[in-house]
């Protein structure tokens, strides 16, 4: 909420991006940092912290903001920000050009039926989300499921999710 807020504010005008973008990040992490701190017994979440450090790293190597690839963007369809990525209104992004450090850890996946640009992060970061969710289907109520029950709660997770991407495009 904190990272919205500022990415609006940075858009209407109201902040700077060159220390809101930072900023933004800087107080995701330290949120996140504690929240994965607290839920470290669930392993899937290691996957969220390799994740959040790719995504940290080519953060802290691009001056505190995101490089977006405006190729990956219209792969995407995702349209109206090559204005905004070119003026650096965007207090989160910044456009990836040929001065961009570690460009391959970048927004430079497309994801069209999702109508997002991720990077490798983002996707570290998903793969642990699924996958605490996974455990938490394999554990009801502090116990272990027999093997079908925990592989049909799975099996119908996997079919929601499926169905919720479908439905979006």
């Amino acid at each position: 909420m904190a990272e919205g807020g500022l990415a609006y504010g940075t858009y209407r005008g109201l902040f700077q991006p060159e220390w809101a973008g930072p900023l933004a990040k800087l107080l995701v992490l330290v949120l996140v940092g504690y929240g994965l701190y607290q839920n470290r017994h669930l392993k899937s979440l290691y996957l969220v912290v390799l994740g959040l450090g790719l995504n940290t790293l080519v953060i802290l190597a691009n001056g505190g903001h995101m490089p977006v690839s405006l190729e990956t963007l219209r792969q995407a369809r995702v349209e109206g920000w090559e204005e905004i990525l070119r003026t650096r209104a965007d207090a989160v992004h910044s456009l990836l050009d040929e001065t961009t450090r570690l460009p391959f850890l970048g927004d430079v996946i497309p994801l069209p039926p999702l109508r997002k640009a991720a990077s490798l992060g983002d996707l570290f970061i998903l793969a642990g989300i699924v996958g605490v969710v996974v455990e938490g289907a394999l554990r009801a109520g502090g116990r272990r499921l027999p093997r079908r029950q925990a592989a049909f709660r799975v099996l119908v997770f996997l079919l929601l999710v499926w169905l919720f991407l479908t439905l979006r495009t």
